[in-house]
């Protein structure tokens, strides 16, 4: 009965807060704050120094409730001053959008909200009784673990894309390499290097040939499209890429030297990851036929172990 109690105080109280909170944002609208302001007039001075271009364009089609609903969350992130510049980069990658996610994780943690009358009305049909305590928290944990879930699938996707991309780069490096070895400028070279990839190139050739493509347009150095392009994915490749074609542009053996150089790095951090993970594999593969090999053994000795107790 206190735990009734309980419940249907915690549920008055948090309808009653919710209720004083969207009252007082009706009537004393939220300013941004400092740091909403400090980021910005620091926006400001990024692109009076150098033009940015939209280099990665979300690819889902998001309704206009869930966009509308997106746009409203993305505001107060702003107006907070919420960078998650991480999540970003991660959805960037993934070709969705920030304010379908926000949207996404509203929506799904409302969802798990649904569970309580569920499980209310369940305990009432099977004659458990009618107490709020089990259905309120089960409601309240799986509302969290929705909210969370979208987290953990964009980090997943973006953790096999961005490994993916990586092992383009050191291709794109090669390529970019024996077209200086031609006798090609740095930009002539970065063009051929995406433009030899077919008809049908990777999804990752085609993110750099659309920077390399926007930086004409737009009137910056290709160079410095690659490293907007890294830090929109979040790709320190191609960061280091951009700063060290910035460097060494005007000669090309420096540049030939430093391409072929990056390539064979990367090629070999790519070996020892993937060596890494068939160690992984192989370990858990090991521990998969211990559990098997002392399952069969507890099988074989049970029924003698039994006929030496009952004895």
């Amino acid at each position: 009965m206190k735990g009734a109690v309980m419940v249907e105080g915690v549920l008055a109280g948090s309808v009653l807060g919710l209720g004083l909170f969207l009252l007082l944002r009706a009537l004393f609208p939220a300013r941004p704050g400092l740091v909403a302001r400090l980021l910005a007039i620091e926006a400001v001075r990024e692109d009076a120094d150098a033009p940015r271009i939209q280099l990665v364009l979300p690819d889902e089609e998001v309704s206009a409730f869930r966009r509308g609903l997106g746009v409203r969350l993305a505001r107060l992130y702003h107006a907070r001053g919420w960078e998650v510049r991480s999540v970003k980069a991660d959805l960037a990658l993934v070709g969705r959008s920030f304010e379908g996610y926000l949207a996404t994780k509203a929506l799904l943690a409302s969802a798990g909200l649904l569970a309580f009358p569920v499980l209310l009305g369940w305990l009432a049909l099977m004659g458990w009784g009618a107490s709020l305590t089990i259905p309120f928290w089960s409601a309240v944990l799986m509302s969290l673990v929705f909210f969370f879930l979208p987290d953990v699938q964009i980090r997943r996707d973006a953790t096999a894309r961005r490994r993916d991309f990586r092992h383009v780069v050191g291709a794109f490096l090669d390529l970019v390499s024996m077209n200086l070895a031609g006798g090609r400028g740095v930009p002539e070279a970065l063009m051929m290097a995406v433009s030899v990839s077919g008809d049908q190139p990777n999804w990752a050739m085609s993110r750099i040939r659309e920077a390399l493509s926007g930086a004409r347009i737009v009137g910056i150095t290709p160079w410095a499209a690659l490293g907007q392009l890294g830090e929109e994915i979040n790709v320190d490749e191609l960061r280091d890429l951009s700063a060290a074609l910035g460097l060494v542009a005007d000669d090309g053996a420096k540049v030939r030297a430093s391409l072929t150089a990056r390539a064979a790095t990367l090629r070999r951090r790519e070996l020892a990851e993937i060596e890494g993970r068939a160690g992984e594999r192989s370990q858990s593969m090991l521990v998969a036929q211990l559990l098997l090999c002392a399952g069969f053994v507890i099988f074989l000795s049970f029924p003698a172990a039994m006929k030496m107790l009952g004895s």
